[in-house]
């Protein structure tokens, strides 16, 4: 549901590059050099979300969900309907490494279409590499899936996601909420997954100086 390991890549490198400052100019140069790292690191996350999509996150959205209008999944309340619901829970509930190399194209159809309001995807093989990515970043990820709401075709997941990467929030746990739309194909693969999800709470609040930036922004409306 979110990749971290840019950040992860740009704390390490402010930390190694301010090792044997004086106390002084270690005060000095590090906010410096955490903004200009932060900037290389925002440059490439949006460079690669550009290269998985030449649109914007929206319409790109409504293009996937006008091409899964047609497309009918598993019949309501029968077993493969439950068994898809199941399935999606369980891959999310407990993501790692093996399991996002093992299972994503099982969970996920060929065609489908991923967007957690950082990434943009299309296509199960780029949902597995950018989940591998994700949990990489991460010291664990845990989703609680606390309700679904049905409407058509429409699945809607609300969960609450706990997160931990010692880059990030000095290693502390980081909660958040969101609710993934969700539509199966026949097989009962996620044909798409979209995610509604603060994701500033999530990772930008907890990225030095960005993150102060946005609380003073935040505070000023």
């Amino acid at each position: 549901m979110l990749t971290l390991s840019p950040f992860a890549a740009y704390m390490t490198r402010a930390g190694g590059l301010t090792r044997g400052l004086s106390p002084r100019m270690h005060r000095g140069v590090k906010p410096l050099l955490h903004a200009l790292l932060l900037i290389t690191a925002m440059v490439t996350t949006s460079l690669s979300a550009q290269q998985s999509t030449a649109q914007a996150p929206v319409p790109a959205f409504q293009d996937a969900m006008s091409a899964s209008a047609s497309v009918q999944g598993p019949p309501r309340g029968s077993a493969a309907e439950h068994a898809a619901i199941a399935r999606f829970e369980k891959f999310l509930g407990h993501l790692d490494e093996k399991t996002a190399r093992e299972d994503t194209e099982k969970v996920y159809a060929p065609g489908a279409f991923l967007n957690d309001t950082i990434r943009t995807l299309h296509g199960a093989p780029a949902i597995r590499d950018y989940f591998i990515k994700t949990v990489q970043g991460l010291d664990s990820m845990t989703v609680t899936f606390d309700d679904v709401a049905v409407s058509g075709r429409n699945y809607y997941f609300r969960w609450t996601m706990d997160t931990r990467m010692k880059h990030l929030a000095k290693g502390k746990n980081i909660r958040t909420i969101g609710v993934t739309l969700v539509r199966f194909d026949p097989q009962g693969r996620v044909l798409l997954h979209q995610d509604f999800w603060d994701s500033a709470q999530g990772v930008w609040d907890h990225v030095p100086v960005l993150g102060t930036v946005i609380r003073w922004i935040q505070s000023r409306i």
